[in-house]
């Protein structure tokens, strides 16, 4: 049905393009990231910076698009706000990695790999998303994909769970330890979170159409 809309449509399928670049670049910055917690490679983190830069230039290209006329009234706020939830993912996960570089080593070690599960797992739903969106604009089932993403995140709400238990159990001395490790693991959970907001915008998209 959306494949039909943009149809001869050279705006339509000019932000169609940008959309897929700017989700392929959060799953650039979802597996830099995870490569550099796996590795603890502090130096490998400033590449998710990099990636965030190139998203905020793709985002207001295709703001700027869209605002020229790109798609139907009726369905610009749904896409813009997809668009922005991209977005904050990205922005997500370059917050993760500020907070990486200064976990404290030995409190990192207990909670590993749990938090390498977790971004796994963000990976996994980026890539996802990915499919999402091209069953949106093909012939594919965007629900299968919707509901494959709600059952990562709440794999991920479990493993958040293991994790805050164990910090519980940690005698942390120091007040930026404690407030780093606290912000990177509800950073690095967040992720999921609004990927799955993402995920329901298209399905949101998907059903404005019908």
């Amino acid at each position: 049905m959306f494949n039909k809309i943009i149809s001869g449509g050279k705006l339509e399928k000019k932000v169609i393009e940008n959309i897929k670049n700017h989700i392929k670049i959060l799953c650039s910055a979802a597996e830099c990231l995870k490569t550099a917690i796996e590795s603890e490679n502090l130096k490998s983190t400033y590449c998710v910076a990099e990636l965030e830069r190139d998203a905020d230039s793709i985002r207001r290209e295709i703001v700027s698009t869209i605002y020229e006329g790109a798609f139907l009234p009726f369905i610009r706020p749904n896409i813009c706000r997809f668009i922005e939830m991209i977005d904050e993912s990205i922005d997500m996960i370059e917050d993760v990695a500020f907070e990486f570089r200064y976990l404290n080593p030995e409190i990192y070690k207990l909670i590993a790999p749990e938090c390498i599960r977790i971004a796994k797992i963000n990976l996994n739903m980026c890539e996802l998303l990915f499919l999402a969106f091209e069953s949106l604009i093909g012939k594919d089932n965007l629900k299968e994909k919707n509901l494959a993403i709600r059952v990562y995140e709440k794999q991920v709400d479990d493993i958040k769970f293991d994790i805050t238990e164990k910090l519980r159990n940690i005698e942390i001395k120091n007040f930026w330890d404690g407030k780093n490790v606290s912000n990177f693991v509800d950073y690095l959970t967040k992720v999921s979170d609004l990927i799955e907001d993402a995920s329901d915008y298209l399905y949101i998209i998907e059903i404005s159409l019908r």
